[in-house]
Formats: structure tokens, sequence, C-alpha cells
């Protein structure tokens, strides 16, 4: 029996395919290779870490199945996917419970002025240039999107003593947090806007200018989604102004972050893309990959399918 081909469109899991592959022929995708008309007709599945050209996918007569390693997919196009009836896979569900105890370490630290205590005692200026803080508990905490993520950090800011809202573009029923009327109305609402909602194409930039305006000179944002979410020259302009309290940033719109970009911004706490990088988060990861490719060859129900449209 020949063995199926899965067409790989990220180096390192070509590199780590002992995590997750289950026998079967792993080729790596290079774009200015291409693909042969022989390897075309015969991949099925494209194993791929968030990324995925509609060129590619177009050269796949007979592509059924993405299986996607990460939470995220927001460089792949779904509804290309859907016209074809392509399926997608991902890693849902695996690690909320850590980005949603990034996002709080976030904003503890960003609020608490951790890193600039920290510095103070390293320099010998101990509390000189530390100013007092207000208490957090208390305050106004808005999440942007109710999703696995979003619940995770509703539950941690409510456990802090927080008064905690959301919005999103759909109500949830039985949600113990209250909905804010818009996007908008949210942000006039909270001293802390934590972002958390899915990263797609008409998500892009909701974060803009105007919600950062009803956020205020005393709010704070924190970002564990997707950087493209926040409409970065509109964040770094409020925050070099004095229009926004502060950022706590894990997610950026070009990856790695630019150094230059972020310098010499005040009330800024930067954390290189690692909410969900934890040693068991990567562990599961690569085992719901594994299962999921497991399952659409041996004809099973897949463990994490994504409804697209």
């Amino acid at each position: 029996m020949t063995t199926p081909v899965v067409l790989v469109v990220a180096d390192f899991l070509v590199a780590r395919q002992n995590e997750w592959n289950p026998g079967l022929g792993a080729v790596l995708y290079r774009p200015n290779d291409g693909v042969s008309p022989a390897l075309a007709a015969e991949v099925e599945v494209v194993v791929s870490a968030g990324d995925l050209s509609n060129t590619l996918v177009d050269a796949l007569p007979k592509l059924k199945l993405v299986a996607c390693f990460s939470t995220g997919y927001a460089g792949i196009d779904t509804a290309h996917l859907h016209k074809r009836g392509i399926r997608l896979t991902t890693a849902a569900g695996i690690n909320a419970h850590d980005v949603a105890d990034h996002a709080l370490a976030l904003l503890l630290s960003l609020w608490h002025r951790v890193a600039a205590g920290d510095q103070a005692v390293r320099n010998g200026s101990w509390r000189t240039p530390v100013l007092q803080r207000p208490s957090l508990r208390g305050r106004r905490a808005g999440v942007v999107g109710l999703g696995r993520i979003g619940t995770a950090i509703a539950m941690r800011l409510a456990s802090h003593e927080l008064d905690v809202r959301w919005w999103g573009p759909h109500d949830k029923e039985g949600c113990q947090f209250l909905r804010a009327s818009s996007l908008h109305a949210l942000a006039q609402w909270s001293d802390i806007l934590v972002i958390a909602s899915r990263a797609s194409g008409e998500n892009r930039h909701q974060i803009d200018s105007a919600v950062l305006a009803a956020l205020g000179p005393q709010g704070v944002i924190v970002n564990v989604s997707r950087g493209m979410l926040i409409d970065e020259a509109a964040l770094v302009a409020a925050l070099r102004e004095g229009r926004l309290g502060g950022a706590a940033l894990d997610v950026f719109d070009q990856e790695p972050a630019s150094p230059a970009q972020w310098a010499e911004l005040p009330n800024l706490l930067l954390t290189p893309h690692i909410a969900g990088y934890t040693q068991e988060a990567g562990k599961d990861m690569f085992g719901q990959l594994r299962e999921n490719l497991r399952r659409y060859f041996a004809g099973e129900p897949l463990l994490s399918p994504l409804e697209i449209q």
C-alpha cells in the first residue's frame, strides 16, 4: 500500500515531524520551487503553521484537508477553502489557559510597574523613579472576544475583583458577564481592555484610533490574540502623545517585531509571542495535529474541525 503524502508549509514542522507524523510521507513546500504536477495530483492534505496561500490551494486539485499546528489561522483564507469544500483543523483549546495566564501576567506586571521596580532595585535608585500606583481592585476590565481564551481571561480578571464585561459579534447564552452594546461602548466603559478576539480579515485593525480614544489617557490595553487586530501606528501615537495610559503586547503585526518601532515608548511592556508557548502546550499541539491526521486517513471523525464559511 502506498504511503499517503502530506505537503508541509513550515520548515520547523518538517524538522520535528517525529512529534506529529503518524507514518506519512512529508514533503516540504518551498514557494520558489512550486509543486510538480505529479505531487499536486497526489496531495490531499496540507500541514500548516497558520499560513497558506490561495495560490498553493489552487495548485492542489485533490486537497481535502488543511491541518493546522497552531490555534491561529489568520494567514489562511477560510472562505477560499470553503468554496472548495476543504476542511480545516487547528489546535483549538490546547493552550487557552496558558494564554489567559499570560494575559494576566502582562496586565499585573504593567499595572504594578514590576519592570520599573526591578530596574530601580538593580540600579540602586530604589523607589525614587517608581511612582505610587493605583490599586487594581474594583477597576473595570473589558474583554474583546469571549471564546475559550476570552472566557478564561474573564474568569481570571473576576478572581482579581475586577468588574468584567465583554463584547463580541454574537451573544453568549448563559454567560455570567454582561455584553456591551458595541466595541466602542466597551472601550468607553473600561479601564483595561484585553484583546482575545478571533484573528480574521474582517477583524483587522478593529482596535483603531477611535477605540483607543474611547479607552482614554488612563486606559490600558493588553493584546494576546494577534497583532493585526490593533492599528499599531495609532497605538504608538497614542502612547507617545499620552492619549493612552499603557499597553502590554505579546503579539505584533509583523513578527519578529521591529525594536525601533517600540523604542522609548512610555508605559509599554512587550513579550515575543510566547503566551501559549509552554512546554506542555507545545507537546499537546503536536499531539492534536498527529491525531487529526491519523483520523483523516483512517476515515474517522476529525478531532478539532473548524466550522468555516
